[in-house]
C-alpha cells in the first residue's frame, strides 16, 4: 500500500509500550509497527 505525499494521516491510538500504531489513511484504519513507521514522515498541521 502507498501514501502520496500530502495525503492526511490521522494516529488514532499508540499500545501503552509504543509499538502498535493504529493510524487512518482516507477511510482506512491500519496497524502498523514501530520499525514500519518510521519510514512514514508526518508533519504536524494546526
Amino acid at each position: 500500500m502507498g501514501v502520496l505525499p500530502g495525503t492526511l494521516i490521522y494516529v488514532r491510538k499508540i499500545a501503552p509500550l509504543g509499538d502498535p500504531i493504529e493510524i487512518t489513511v482516507k477511510k482506512s484504519e491500519i496497524t502498523l509497527r514501530k520499525c514500519d513507521a518510521k519510514s512514514v514522515y508526518i508533519e504536524t498541521i494546526a
